[in-house]
């Protein structure tokens, strides 16, 4: 399973834009990305990767994801948090 590519794609679907526009450092807020908008993406990667980003509406955190690698690192600490040690 790639993290990083599964992200992206996400990411570019809620911006209905193509993949290849998308990496690490783009900017979600001036993507036109709105605090929605990171709520309705962490649901999606939720459900592609089946685990529970510890996040709401009201979370400082949604507020710090300023760019895709961001999303990417919430993703990947959640999955380790999955993993049997």
């Amino acid at each position: 399973m790639d993290i990083v590519q599964s992200v992206r794609e996400i990411v570019a679907q809620q911006l209905s834009r193509d993949v290849s526009e998308i990496g690490d450092e783009t900017n979600l807020e001036e993507s036109g990305y709105d605090s929605l908008d990171v709520l309705e993406t962490i649901f999606a990667i939720e459900e592609k990767f089946n685990i529970r980003v510890p996040v709401d509406a009201n979370d400082p955190a949604v507020k710090s994801l300023k760019t895709v690698g961001d999303i990417i690192g919430l993703v990947e600490q959640a999955l380790l948090k999955r993993m049997p040690a």
